[in-house]
């Protein structure tokens, strides 16, 4: 199995051909590889980095991550979209979790660190601890280390705004803590950062223990993700033809993700229900930031996103935020419009011309209108799940993708640039859950050209209700005749 593992998806024979046939055009087999196991990855582990406010998370986040991605201001208070960032250490690829977006004091200061950190080690295989060496442990800090002995994570614990020798006095004093030996680090300077992230890589998984759908008969997972009120719960409920799940036209009445076996359409699936946290008006832009991070830890464990949306109001900056969230995690998607029967025509006519527009991005994702409320066309949803699933896990055997590349380059060639005329000279699919690709090419590839080969490759071989990653690998110029 391990020899599998670094060919991607490719048997051996495949494996095989497909590294005849790279070095025949000019590349250096160990760069194929490493390119081919690289897409063949499947879901990476996942770091979480937790601590109380100020004391420095998102400039960890940034180091660790390698560029200034995390907003880091110097109000608390700042929210992110987005909470779930890719990093590379020592050769090994990893997700960071920032909780660092929303620090304000929601529910007492206490209570709104023990629930950012509650989600985020849920979500995650192994977590940072940040604590502020020059401060010591505070009480707050000896809340998340309870709630971190209860998870049974593993833990490692950064001693934050260390600049220096004396400091290494004041990060020895956090032993106390119980989490073992406190790594000091600087994150605004870099100091350590480097040792603090070669334990990171002792404590995460080769690859996470999520192992998507291995369980023989084991249910798939699905999210149900959407805005706060936009009907979630109610959904949840028609769809397991019962109460099951608090509803209350309060936005956001439920608080902790359930998960429901469910029986639909002679199969049980699991569906993961991700609520938006309870709002309070003043509050709002801090709920928003913990439904975000709650959304990403269940489609992180999920395998279909169900993205729910409103129709009767405009589709919305954050609904395509959500749908980008479940895109970029690389799980299958559909899309509910919920409230459909309750249209008029004129409003059915806009949002069709919206639905064109803003959705353009996804017009590869099933779609279904339903009705929550009244289980209308619930029946649907089954099907458009199942297609989803299909296509992330739809793989084209190298042969007949080779065989297809080389008729789109020969009927659309890439558009001369600067005198050259790059050209796609193979690839492969090396991995699933979603379909990834490699395309090796004799140059730069534009965008919108990676965007028809996307669209051709879509049209050819279905891959309905799965995002799509494409990487394109350059032949390096090795003064071979060509």
């Amino acid at each position: 199995m391990n020899d599998q593992h670094d060919h991607g998806a490719l048997g051996d024979t495949e494996y095989a051909e497909f590294m005849e046939l790279a070095t025949e055009e000019g590349f250096d087999a160990e760069e194929v590889e490493g390119a081919i196991e690289e897409a063949g990855h499947g879901p990476l582990p996942r770091l979480a980095v937790v601590g109380r406010p100020n004391v420095g998370k998102s400039t960890l986040v940034n180091r660790i991550i390698g560029r200034r991605e995390a907003v880091v201001e110097d109000r608390p208070g700042v929210t992110r979209d987005r909470v779930t960032y890719e990093a590379e250490w020592a050769g090994r690829r990893f997700k960071v979790v920032d909780t660092g977006g929303w620090e304000q004091d929601v529910l007492g200061i206490d209570a709104s660190v023990a629930a950012q950190a509650e989600f985020a080690i849920e979500a995650a295989d192994a977590v940072v601890f940040v604590v502020d060496a020059t401060v010591g442990a505070t009480d707050t800090d000896e809340a998340v280390v309870k709630l971190l002995r209860r998870a049974g994570k593993p833990v490692v614990l950064a001693a934050n705004k260390v600049d220096g020798p004396s400091g290494e006095a004041d990060a020895a004093m956090l032993w106390s803590l119980g989490l073992g030996e406190p790594h000091p680090v600087s994150a605004l300077h870099g100091r350590g950062t480097g040792d603090l992230l070669d334990e990171v890589l002792k404590a995460l998984p080769e690859a996470p223990e999520q192992s998507f759908g291995t369980a023989v008969g084991g249910p798939r997972r699905i999210a149900l993700i959407g805005r706060p009120n936009v009907g979630k719960s109610s959904l949840l409920n028609k769809v397991a033809g019962e109460e099951r799940v608090v509803v209350d036209a309060t936005a956001g009445t439920t608080r902790d993700p359930v998960d429901e076996l469910i029986e639909l359409g002679g199969t049980t699936w699991k569906f993961v229900d991700t609520a938006g946290i309870r709002k309070r008006v003043h509050l709002q832009e801090g709920a928003d930031y913990y439904a975000s991070l709650r959304t990403a830890a269940a489609v992180e464990k999920a395998e279909v996103a169900v993205v729910l949306i409103d129709t009767s109001e405009s589709i919305s900056v954050q609904d395509q935020r959500i749908i980008t969230m479940a895109v970029e995690a690389g799980r299958a998607l559909v899309i509910a419009y919920n409230k459909w029967d309750s249209l008029d025509e004129e409003r059915r006519y806009y949002l069709e011309r919206e639905i064109e527009t803003e959705m353009q991005q996804v017009s590869w994702a099933p779609r279904v209108n339903v009705s929550a409320r009244t289980g209308r066309h619930m029946e649907k949803l089954v099907p458009a799940i199942e297609a989803a699933l299909a296509g992330w896990e739809t793989r084209v055997p190298t042969g007949r993708l080779n065989a297809f590349l080389g008729e789109l380059v020969a009927a659309h060639p890439h558009p001369i640039r600067g005198g050259k005329q790059p050209r796609i000279l193979f690839g492969t699919q090396a991995g699933t859950k979603p379909p990834r690709f490699v395309l090796f090419a004799s140059g730069f590839l534009e965008h919108g050209y990676r965007r028809f080969v996307e669209r051709r490759l879509r049209e050819e071989f279905g891959f309905e209700g799965t995002p799509i990653h494409i990487s394109v690998r350059v032949r390096e110029k090795r003064g071979r005749k060509k």
